[in-house]
């Protein structure tokens, strides 16, 4: 028979991979087959094969022969018609009193994926030794559907039969099946007859196990409650399988191989709602509707249930449907199933402390949180914020990324939200403890980040549950960086929940590692909610800081005008509540902006006020930023050197003395992102003078400086500036690539200036190659965007809307 199974497969040009896999079998029932080392397949194995190599009946004849020659095993193949074995054979299964027993329900249709988690079950089937496999996974994963996959592809391996039992531990009205009442179907399945059943549970047990002893039976046990349930039913002696399905992590069974599922990957979901819903995986709305769905295999199936049964709809219909996270889960109910229902029954089992932490944890925050933030919710201490995270995640309601780092899945929070909004009185004071914690903490890492700063933002407020330490700089940057969207979540919730200034105060906290991190497009909506709040509150203070920050957006952004605005609102709002702090950095920002508008003489004028005022405070790093301001003033904007280059003009010389002062001051108070802007400033100096040698070693200082502070906008400036080198020295080629790698950088960054700036240097680099179109393309890119921006733009006098023509017009000449 096996000569035969492998000359079709052969024919049929297929691997034993993909027999088995075509046929629902096991690779190793198939390997085992062909060589010979199986006993008699079943019927059903058998049928699954004719069918899987389309055989025709003369083969079915053949094999029918061949089979009736093979050693006596497990149930003989209907199409095979053989003799009813004989006891002589010595297979238990033929055993009086011992029947083989096929209980596995149909296997799951469409079922798709899990290719990974088969082979693991497979490879569990291999060891030899009694083995016990646990499938673990939050509600509607597919835990059920993967074991009944498995079983049927295993079946084949356990000629004395499948047993299969649901233990209702998650079942909706219906109470957990007790291990005695369990034991006693199982003996009943087995062939004990009622009178011969044990009155207790332990002998049931041992009972069970005897009957089981020397057999090869496969058990699957589903909808588990816990391990005091499914201990007593789980075979003892070598050759059985048993497969374990529970919502509950079984880490208090000992020997067990653990087969945790997540949701399936995108080709899989897509794939299994696809088949389903009998649409093409590729039509439109399919991936949304998927990830909606949160490849979630039971919304998935019923969202294409719902999608079949109404041939009006497209997938586009159904999207829409379910973009509302309000009524998504109430979207995925179809007759007695229910992803609501489904979760139901997982919360229900929990006692009432981890419903609580489960209500409050659940609706916030949005992204992946830690044991500080739980701790916050629920109100307790980290130590019994951790038990109750680590409860949650054994009945799979919750997940863990990576080490201390949690997070819900979308289906699971909006029910979370659901129960939180009906049953949770808690919860308002709950996100006031969260808001607390946030703008205490990241005051806390702004202060250690840049401690030369801590004038210019408000003082942490206090937080009445625990905190994380930093102990350096490094430690506070990856907090802020991990937590920027939960502390944006919190400053939304805020401004709608939330009487107090928490937007405000995260917006003024926050404003330069947002900056620094050329995180804008967040900076924006997050100063947009805390203005909003300001005003709401009458904070005239906190009004002034922000509409500063959203001057510094605008101003990136190219919005010279609405920045102009913001500056000018947030200048008259400082001194009118005599806030000269806010003063200082509304003149800073303006000066810098009308600088760019070509209002040289105004900007110097700007800036200088803020000087004598950080002066006149003592406000220190509001001097060194005007230190450094006005050596950029008087580098870019005055008189040009004189053509020949033999008198540069006395600009230069204060443009550097204004540098060394404010690198100076900024080593003297720690202020390295000053340091960073004062050092790129002496290397544009040594490069305009031509002294070629002091500006390369400078930038290349300063390139590692910004590297080292994670400053995109330093990182640009050094590449621009090295770039501007290269072309000078005749490294035409590497300032072509210097200034392609800074467009790029600009562009990530949608800053348009620093983009038109990059065009500039990469069409020098092209004409000076003698390439005139790249050139003359390059240059009508950077005056189209500044054109954009409807002004002229007139940043130095190397660069600016006035320079660009001209050098338009000379490549049209």
């Amino acid at each position: 028979m096996g000569a035969l199974l492998q000359a079709w497969r052969a024919r049929a040009l297929l691997t034993q991979e993909q027999l088995a896999d075509r046929a629902g079998l096991s690779v190793r029932t198939v390997r085992r087959l062909e060589t010979g080392a199986a006993i008699r397949p079943q019927g059903s194995t058998l049928r699954r094969l004719i069918e899987a190599l389309n055989l025709g009946p003369a083969q079915l004849e053949e094999l029918a022969a061949a089979a009736r020659a093979q050693p006596v095993g497990g149930e003989p193949a209907e199409a095979t018609r053989p003799r009813s074995p004989s006891p002589a054979h010595g297979e238990p299964s033929e055993r009086v009193g011992m029947p083989v027993l096929r209980q596995l329900p149909a296997a799951p249709p469409l079922f798709t994926g899990r290719s990974l988690e088969l082979s693991d079950l497979e490879r569990a089937h291999d060891m030899g030794s009694v083995v016990i496999v646990t499938i673990d996974g939050m509600a509607g994963i597919g835990k059920t559907a993967l074991a009944l996959h498995a079983a049927h592809r295993l079946s084949g391996e356990y000629p004395d039969g499948q047993l299969f039992l649901n233990l209702h531990g998650y079942t909706q009205g219906v109470d957990p099946v007790q291990p005695g009442e369990a034991l006693d179907r199982l003996l009943r399945a087995l062939g004990v007859p009622a009178e011969q059943i044990p009155a207790h549970t332990e002998d049931r047990a041992a009972l069970y196990r005897s009957r089981l002893a020397d057999r090869k039976i496969l058990v699957v046990l589903d909808n588990v409650a816990g391990e005091a349930q499914v201990r007593p039913l789980l075979p003892a002696t070598p050759g059985s399988l048993a497969l374990v399905t529970s919502r509950r992590r079984l880490i208090g069974l000992d020997h067990t191989l653990t087969v945790s599922l997540d949701v399936l990957p995108q080709p899989d979901a897509v794939a299994l709602f696809a088949r389903s819903a009998g649409v093409g995986a590729h039509d439109a709305g399919v991936d949304d509707v998927v990830e909606l769905c949160g490849r979630l295999p039971l919304a998935l199936r019923i969202a294409a249930a719902r999608l079949r049964s109404r041939p009006t709809w497209a997938a586009g219909h159904l999207l829409e449907r379910l973009r509302d996270r309000q009524e998504r889960l109430g979207e995925l109910e179809l007759g007695e199933r229910s992803v609501t229902a489904a979760l139901d029954m997982s919360y229900l089992q929990l006692d009432p402390e981890l419903q609580r932490a489960y209500r409050l944890c659940g609706p916030l925050p949005e992204s992946s949180f830690d044991v500080y933030v739980a701790a916050a919710l629920v109100d307790v201490t980290e130590g019994r914020a951790a038990r109750l995270l680590d409860d949650l995640l054994d009945v799979n309601l919750l997940q863990e990324l990576v080490p201390g780092r949690y997070a819900f899945h979308d289906l699971v929070r909006s029910h979370a939200t659901a129960a939180a909004e009906r049953e949770e009185p808690d919860r308002m004071a709950a996100f006031g403890r969260m808001f607390d914690y946030y703008s205490h903490t990241a005051s806390v890492a702004m202060d250690v980040l840049y401690p030369y700063e801590r004038e210019r933002r408000p003082p942490a407020p206090p937080s009445a549950t625990p905190t994380p330490d930093f102990p350096d700089p490094a430690e506070a940057a990856a907090w802020l960086d991990l937590e920027l969207p939960n502390l944006l979540t919190a400053a939304r919730y805020a401004a709608q929940f939330c009487p107090r200034g928490h937007p405000v105060h995260l917006s003024t906290t926050l404003d330069r590692y947002l900056r620094t991190r050329d995180r804008y497009a967040e900076a924006e909506v997050l100063h947009q909610q805390a203005l909003t709040v300001a005003r709401r509150n009458g904070d005239a203070a906190g009004e002034a800081d922000v509409l500063t920050s959203l001057g510094h957006v605008n101003r990136r952004k190219g919005r010279t005008t609405l920045a102009a605005d913001h500056y000018r609102s947030a200048l008259a709002i400082a001194r009118s509540v005599g806030d000269r702090r806010a003063e200082v950095d509304a003149l800073l920002g303006l000066g810098f902006l009308v600088s760019l508008q070509g209002s040289h003489e105004a900007a110097i004028e700007h800036v200088r006020r803020a000087l004598e005022i950080s002066r006149r405070i003592a406000h220190r790093s509001g001097e060194a930023d005007a230190l450094y301001r006005l050596g950029w003033l008087h580098l870019t904007q005055g008189e040009p050197a004189a053509p020949d280059g033999s008198d540069p003009g006395t600009r230069y010389e204060r443009a550097a003395g204004f540098f060394e002062q404010a690198r100076a001051l900024a080593r003297k108070i720690d202020n390295s992102l000053c340091e960073l802007h004062a050092l790129l400033g002496q290397a544009w100096v040594h490069r305009v003078l031509g002294r070629h040698g002091p500006a390369e070693d400078a930038y290349t200082e300063g390139l590692r400086l910004a590297e080292r502070l994670s400053n995109v906008n330093g990182v640009f400036e050094a590449l621009d500036g090295t770039g501007r080198l290269d072309s000078a020295a005749g490294r035409v080629e590497q300032a072509l690539a210097r200034h392609s790698r800074a467009l790029e950088l600009a562009t990530d960054l949608g800053q348009p200036i620093d983009q038109a700036r990059s065009h500039d240097g990469i069409a020098r680099a092209h004409h000076a190659l003698g390439r005139r179109g790249e050139a003359r393309r390059h240059w009508q890119a950077a005056l189209d965007i500044l054109s954009d921006l409807g002004t002229d733009i007139t940043a130095d006098e190397e660069f600016g809307t006035a320079e660009i023509r001209a050098r338009l017009d000379d490549c049209d000449a």
